[in-house]
């Protein structure tokens, strides 16, 4: 288990992450969510041992993990962490590089691993070319399967799908925490896309100044978003009152309702559409099966 008990760090006087306490156990997935600049990425940094803190402490089972002051190699063989930036051997194969830290005593064993981690980041059919002439979503999931290699005890991602298309992205997501479940690898995933969160976290902390403002389970704050902040990472999202933070797709058209909002605009977006309204002099969108014209007076319903 990773405990993380009160712990502080900053830049001189800046403070960049603040009070921070969370448990992760082996196998679970806690996804970490917040603006950019937030202290997501530099929580993780602080989580792997990059940096060293002002406050608090950091155990990994009985190990402390601790900073550059306390070690001169930053890391732990138990722990990995894939920043945005990869690591990588350019004029080295695919291959070659994701078994970059395998023992070479067992060449058969060896090639099964790599032939194994290439199928979970869909790379087989590359696995001979050079780094160097891969994409950026390409080296991306290259960097993915080299950190789980060596099957770590636990694993920190930092936007681990930036890169890559959304034609890969659906499968890879999907074979990725299926494997890190399937193996009790702990993962610990700060990240802007809800795709990442919802089907997969065990648990999220969404964080806002530096510090934790809410955690809990994804369908909990989904449900129940407590700042706006954390309702606009899930999707479009109204303030309405009295019924607070709204989803799009929580407001229906009625024939009759109290509340008569004017069409200003209708957005194609593939199995609805998304209309933009007028409500009193407030922007409310909702989502809606067919186009509507705009300056076409409708009557809304909160279906919560």
């Amino acid at each position: 288990m990773l405990q993380v008990k009160n712990i502080a760090f900053g830049y001189d006087d800046t403070p960049v992450v603040k009070n921070i306490n969370f448990k992760v156990s082996a196998g679970e997935y806690l996804a970490i969510i917040g603006e950019s600049g937030s202290g997501k990425s530099t929580l993780l940094k602080v989580l792997y041992g990059e940096y060293d803190l002002n406050e608090g402490s950091i155990f990994w089972k009985d190990t402390q993990i601790l900073g550059p002051a306390y070690n001169l190699v930053v890391g732990y063989d138990f722990m990995k962490y894939v920043a945005q930036e990869f690591d990588l051997m350019p004029f080295t194969s695919v291959a070659e590089n994701i078994g970059e830290f395998l023992s070479n005593f067992y060449p058969e064993e060896k090639q099964a691993r790599v032939n194994e981690l290439l199928e979970v980041v869909e790379l087989t059919h590359l696995k001979d070319i050079k780094v160097k002439l891969l994409s950026g979503g390409q080296k991306q999931r290259v960097a993915l399967a080299r950190a789980i290699a060596k099957q770590p005890e636990i694993i920190l991602l930092d936007e681990p799908f930036s890169h890559i298309d959304n034609f890969k992205k659906q499968s890879l997501r999907r074979n990725l925490f299926k494997y890190l479940k399937e193996k009790n690898i702990a993962c610990i995933v700060a990240t802007h896309d809800k795709n990442d969160v919802l089907a997969f976290a065990d648990n999220i902390i969404a964080i806002d100044n530096h510090e934790i403002i809410a955690s809990g389970i994804p369908q909990s704050l989904y449900k129940n978003p407590k700042t706006a902040l954390i309702a606009s990472f899930f999707g479009e999202f109204n303030t309405i009152e009295p019924y607070g933070f709204v989803y799009a797709h929580q407001i229906k058209v009625v024939k009759q309702s109290d509340l008569k909002a004017i069409v200003k605009c209708s957005y194609y977006n593939g199995n609805h559409y998304l209309i933009e309204t007028d409500l009193n002099g407030e922007v409310v969108l909702f989502e809606n099966e067919s186009e509507i014209k705009k300056e076409e007076e409708v009557y809304l319903k909160i279906c919560k």
